[in-house]
């Protein structure tokens, strides 16, 4: 399960079939350090978006595919 204070690098462990969700909120730096070590909620404000509506958004792609 994801949770807004995930990791971005761990999210990406969990499942890489997410990074599209990531690239559409515009942050296309996914394999750098920095992006790696930032959590999901602090990508989400800078980027403007909703981190609540990312998670549910990553959560219920994962829940599908592993249905």
């Amino acid at each position: 399960m994801i949770t807004k204070d995930m990791l971005i690098g761990d999210i990406l462990t969990v499942d890489e079939g997410v990074a599209p969700f990531l690239l559409e909120m515009g942050m296309h730096c996914l394999g750098c350090p920095s992006a790696r070590g930032e959590s999901l909620e602090q990508a989400c404000a800078v980027h403007g978006v909703d981190v609540d509506e990312m998670v549910d958004k990553m959560n219920a792609y994962i829940a599908a595919k592993n249905s």
